[in-house]
C-alpha cells in the first residue's frame, strides 16, 4: 500500500504527531451564520425546524449538516427537542443541536408559538418586550453551524444531540466567553468587514464548544472523545490520522504504542466501541467521500490516496460501508 500526505494539515505547530481532534474538525470545514438576535417577554415560545429544513432555508450545500445553536445573553429558557430531550438554559449558556432535530425554545406557555421561519423572513416578533413589559425578559442569539462531509467522521457521531456549553465554566479551555463577547461586539458595531469577522468567530465558537465538551467529560465515559484522550489509544489514533494510507495492521499499531496486539486491540475496543481496523476503514471512507466530492481525482487516485493498491478492492469496501459505488457517490455529491 502507498502512504500519502494528501490529508495532512497544511500548517501545524504539532511536534509529536497530528492532533486527532484538530484533524477531524478541519475535515468538516465548519462555517456559521447568525440567524436571529431577539428579546422575548414571558410567556413566549419559538419553534425551530429540523436540519434539513434549515439547510433549505439557508440554501446550504447537499454535503452540509446544519446544527442550530442558541446563546442566552440574558434571562433564561427551556429548549426541548422533538424527541423529548430538554435542557434549561440561563444567561451565559448555549446549546448546539448537533442531532438536527426540530426543537422549541420557550419560557412559560404562551397563547401563540412563533416559528423561527416567520421571524427570519421579516415577520413581527409578537413576544418582544416593550416599555410596559413587567414580565421576565430573555435575549437570545440564534444561529447555525454548517458541518460539511459528515459521513463517517467520528467526531460527528461522538457529539451529543443537544450539546450544552457554559461561557463561564472554569477550565483549561476558557475562550468561549471571549469569543462570544467579540462576536456580539462585531454584530453591534456593524462596521466594514464585520460580517467576515463574525463568520470566522462563529467557526472558533463551534470549535471552542467542542473542546470544552471534551475537557469536561466525566470520568469513566467511553467513546471517541475518550479514545483521543487515552495515552495509548490516542497515540495510535494520531498515527492513523497522520498516515491514513499506510499499510496498517493491529500488530503495527500495537508496535507504535509498545504493547501487545491483544492488549492494544482490547483497549481500543473498550475505549471506542470499535475495532482498530474498522476505525481505519471508516476514516479512510470519510477522506474518500470528501475527495470524491471536492476534487477531480480519478477513483483510482482516490483509492491509492487512502491506502488501496487495488481500485476494485477500494470500490468493494466503499460500497459495503457507504451503500453505493464511489462513482455513484461522486455523481450525487456533485449534482
Amino acid at each position: 500500500m502507498l502512504g500519502s500526505t494528501d490529508y495532512n494539515a497544511e500548517t501545524t505547530i504539532m511536534t509529536h504527531g497530528i492532533d486527532v481532534l484538530d484533524d477531524a474538525m478541519r475535515s468538516l470545514h465548519i462555517s456559521g451564520s447568525v440567524l436571529l438576535r431577539e428579546s422575548y417577554a414571558a410567556p413566549w415560545a419559538v419553534t425551530v425546524p429540523d436540519s434539513n429544513a434549515l439547510a433549505a432555508l439557508l440554501n446550504a450545500s447537499r454535503s452540509a449538516h446544519v446544527a442550530a445553536f442558541h446563546l442566552v445573553e440574558f434571562g433564561h429558557c427551556v429548549i426541548e427537542s422533538e424527541g423529548g430531550e430538554a435542557q434549561h438554559l440561563k444567561a451565559g449558556e448555549m446549546v448546539i443541536c448537533f442531532g438536527g432535530e426540530a426543537h422549541r425554545l420557550s419560557q412559560g406557555e404562551p397563547a401563540e408559538v412563533q416559528p423561527i421561519q416567520s421571524l427570519l423572513t421579516g415577520g413581527h416578533n409578537v413576544q418582544r418586550p416593550d416599555m410596559s413589559t413587567t414580565s421576565d425578559r430573555t435575549a437570545l442569539l440564534c444561529g447555525a453551524f454548517l458541518l460539511n462531509h459528515t459521513a463517517f467522521n467520528p467526531l460527528v457521531s461522538a457529539l451529543p444531540s443537544l450539546m450544552g456549553a457554559s461561557l463561564s465554566r472554569a477550565g483549561e479551555f476558557n475562550n468561549l466567553s471571549g469569543v462570544a463577547r467579540l462576536m456580539a461586539e462585531e454584530i453591534d458595531r456593524r462596521s466594514l468587514g464585520s460580517g467576515y469577522i463574525v463568520e470566522r468567530l462563529l467557526e472558533v465558537l463551534c470549535a471552542e464548544a467542542m473542546r470544552s465538551h471534551v475537557e469536561n467529560l466525566p470520568r469513566g465515559e467511553t467513546g471517541w472523545f475518550c479514545g483521543i484522550k487515552d495515552p495509548v489509544v490516542g497515540k495510535a489514533m494520531a498515527a492513523i490520522h497522520e498516515r491514513p494510507g499506510d499499510d496498517w495492521s493491529v500488530q503495527r499499531l500495537a508496535d507504535c504504542v509498545s504493547i501487545s496486539p491483544s492488549r492494544f486491540a482490547a483497549r481500543f475496543v473498550e475505549s471506542l466501541g470499535d475495532s482498530p481496523m474498522s476505525y481505519i476503514t471508516k476514516w479512510r471512507m470519510n477522506l474518500a467521500c470528501h475527495d470524491l466530492a471536492e476534487s477531480k481525482r480519478s477513483v483510482d487516485q482516490v483509492a491509492r490516496n487512502v491506502g488501496y493498491d487495488s481500485p476494485a478492492a477500494f470500490s468493494r469496501a466503499f460500497k459495503k460501508l457507504v451503500g453505493v459505488s464511489p462513482a455513484a457517490w461522486r455523481a450525487k455529491a456533485t449534482a
